[in-house]
C-alpha cells in the first residue's frame, strides 16, 4: 500500500497527452490547447471611437467655444470615409473608426448640437477617447500559449484573433463499468426489494466530462466473470481510460482486476493509505489505462475527485496541479487525531471556513450532495483546533 503523495507522482509519470485534434472555435469551449493563437490582425484594425460623440481635430479646441461644422457620421462597421479639414467634425458612435484629420473624440455630453453644427463650449478634459489601431494586441502577436485551457476570457481573445479553428488536446474517452448484482438503473429498483440505484456512474461520468474527458459508455455488471471479461475487452477497445466501480476488495465476488487480467493487466498500484478509497487502484491494458474505484458512492467520488482528476487532467494537456489546487481555510470545528491512513473529510465552505460533515459514512449521498471541500488530514497528524488552518480542495 502507497501513500497519497506516492499515487499521485505515479499518475504524474503516465498521465501524458493523447494527441491533438482540429476543433471548431464553437466547440472549443472547454478544451485545452495544443498550439498557441497568434493573430491573424491588428485589434483594433483601426483608430476607433472609445465613446459617443464628436470627432474631432484638438487644434481646433485651442479657443473656446468653437462651433464645428458636422460633415458626416461613422459608425461602427460603417465608418465616414472623408478626411476632416480643419473647422468640421464628424458625428461618431463606440466602436466607429475615427475619421482621418481627427485626432480625438468630445464626448456628446460636453456638445451642444444645433442643426449641422457642434458647439463645444468648455474644455472636454485631456482624455482624447480614441482606441488606437493595434493598442490591443498587432497581427502576429501570441495571445494564448500552448497548453492554455479555453475557458469563457480566453475564448473571446481567440475569436478576437480571427481564428476559425484551433488545435487542441484530444479528450480522453472513457467507459464506466459498475459492479455488483445488487445495482438497478435508477427508476428501476422499486422492481426489486433487493436492489440498489446505480448512482456511482452518473457522478463519475460527470465529474470526468468536467475534466475534459468524453465519456461513451456505461456498462452495469453481473458478477459473472466471463460475461465481465467480455465487456472488459469491449471497453478497452473503445476507451482511452476504463473507470471500474466496485469489486476491489477482498470478498470471492471482488472481479474488478479479475476481468482484466486474461488482457494482460498491469497494475501501476494496488492500494493507497487514505480514508475514504483504500480499494482504489489504477492498472494498464497495453496502452489504455484502468482506474478501479470503490462501490460505496462517497468512496468513488472522493477518489475519482483525487485520483481521476488529474489523470484526466494529464491526459488532457493541463498540468496536475490544476486538478489538485489545495488551499489552506481555517477549520469551523476541531477535528480528532488522524491514524495511519491519511483522511480526506467531506466538508462545506461557510463564510470562507471550512465546516467538515457531520455524517462522513462511506455510503452517504445526501450529505455527499453538501459537500463543496475535501479537507485533508494527513497521517498520524495531532487534533485539529477549530479555527486553525487546513488544506482543503474544492470538491
Amino acid at each position: 500500500m502507497i501513500s497519497f503523495d506516492e499515487a499521485i507522482e505515479l499518475i504524474r509519470a503516465i498521465a501524458k497527452p493523447l494527441g491533438t485534434e482540429s476543433v471548431a472555435l464553437a466547440k472549443a469551449a472547454g478544451r485545452v490547447l495544443a498550439s498557441p493563437v497568434v493573430a491573424r490582425i491588428d485589434s483594433p484594425r483601426s483608430n476607433v471611437s472609445a465613446m459617443d460623440g464628436y470627432a474631432a481635430r484638438e487644434t481646433d479646441l485651442d479657443t473656446l467655444p468653437v462651433s464645428l461644422r458636422i460633415v458626416g457620421e461613422s459608425l461602427a462597421g460603417r465608418g465616414w470615409a472623408g478626411e476632416i479639414a480643419p473647422g468640421e467634425c464628424v458625428r461618431i458612435f463606440t466602436g466607429a473608426p475615427v475619421p482621418s484629420g481627427a485626432d480625438r473624440v468630445v464626448i456628446q455630453e460636453n456638445v451642444r448640437r444645433e442643426g449641422d453644427l457642434a458647439i463645444i463650449a468648455e474644455r472636454p478634459g485631456s482624455a482624447h477617447h480614441v482606441r488606437t489601431r493595434g493598442s490591443d494586441f498587432a497581427a502576429g502577436e501570441e495571445l494564448l500559449p500552448s497548453g492554455r485551457l479555453l475557458d469563457a476570457r480566453a475564448t473571446v481573445a481567440a475569436a478576437a484573433a480571427d481564428v476559425a479553428e484551433l488545435a487542441v488536446a484530444r479528450r480522453p474517452l472513457i467507459h464506466i463499468l459498475s459492479t455488483g448484482d445488487e445495482l438497478a438503473e435508477p427508476g428501476a429498483a422499486t422492481e426489486r426489494d433487493d436492489a440498489v440505484p446505480e448512482s456511482v456512474s452518473f457522478g463519475v461520468a460527470a465529474m470526468a466530462e468536467h475534466w475534459g474527458a468524453e465519456c461513451v459508455g456505461r456498462t452495469r455488471l453481473r458478477d459473472d466473470l466471463e460475461a465481465m471479461y467480455e465487456t472488459a475487452t469491449a471497453a478497452t477497445e473503445a476507451a482511452d481510460v476504463v473507470v471500474v466501480t466496485g469489486g476491489a476488495s477482498v470478498g470471492e465476488k471482488d472481479l474488478a482486476k479479475a476481468m482484466f487480467e486474461p488482457l494482460g493487466l498491469e497494475l501501476i498500484f494496488s492500494k493507497v493509505a487514505i480514508k475514504p478509497g483504500k480499494p482504489v487502484w489504477l492498472g494498464r491494458v497495453r496502452e489504455k489505462l484502468v482506474i478501479g474505484l470503490p462501490g460505496n458512492p462517497t468512496s468513488a467520488l472522493v477518489t475519482a475527485r483525487l485520483m481521476l482528476a488529474p489523470l484526466l487532467a494529464g491526459l488532457t494537456g493541463q498540468p496536475i496541479e490544476r486538478a489538485l489546487a489545495w488551499r489552506k481555510l481555517p477549520l469551523v470545528a476541531s477535528l480528532d487525531a488522524c491514524g495511519p491512513r491519511e483522511t480526506f473529510h467531506r466538508a462545506r465552505l461557510v463564510k470562507s471556513e471550512a465546516e467538515v460533515l457531520s455524517f462522513q459514512d462511506s455510503g452517504a449521498q445526501k450529505a455527499l450532495a453538501e459537500a463543496d471541500l475535501l479537507v485533508r488530514q494527513r497521517a498520524y497528524s495531532s487534533a485539529i483546533e477549530g479555527g486553525q488552518e487546513v488544506e482543503a480542495l474544492d470538491f
